[in-house]
């Protein structure tokens, strides 16, 4: 998996303090993406293990809430296995953090992959410019779901995360 940054500090992707990894790989070329130089899966650098040790050496600070895996399209179909398994240890590492994933896909699309059982935290959907709204929280158009992973799963439909 290649990625393009990791964020700490961020407080505008998601619920808390958070640490964001942004990864390359995006299929769906969003009319005003705000961050179309993520699209080329090839983009980037390589998520080795010195990457993974600075995301870790964030998440170990009690201040933060979590990770939030943004980009590109964590789910970009050859970022999956290594996102699934990111978040697998990620779990086992530090239970006690959320775990929050923007994807330009929609739910039922995506809600039966690995992944799914280790994120607390989707906002799916493709961003439409057309729908934008300044005034959403963790999310940039209307037509987008910040939905509560683990309720959703549970209850066979999609629960929205309080916002």
């Amino acid at each position: 998996m290649q990625y393009h940054n990791i964020t700490k500090d961020d407080m505008l992707n998601g619920d808390g303090l958070r640490v964001v990894l942004w990864v390359a790989g995006c299929s769906h070329g969003c009319r005003e993406c705000h961050n179309p130089v993520t699209w080329d899966p090839n983009g980037g650098i390589l998520f080795d293990r010195e990457a993974k040790e600075e995301l870790y050496g964030y998440l170990r600070r009690d201040y933060i809430s979590g990770i939030t895996y943004s980009g590109g399209d964590p789910l970009f179909v050859s970022n999956r296995a290594d996102i699934t398994a990111l978040a697998e240890e990620i779990k086992q590492k530090f239970p006690d953090k959320t775990q929050w994933l923007y994807t330009g896909y929609e739910w039922d699309e995506v809600k039966d992959l690995a992944a799914m059982k280790y994120l607390d935290v989707v906002v799916d959907g493709r961003f439409d410019v057309d729908l934008k709204d300044t005034k959403l929280h963790w999310k940039g158009s209307a037509n987008q779901k910040v939905i509560d992973v683990q309720q959703s799963l549970k209850n066979g439909v999609i629960v929205l995360h309080d916002e």
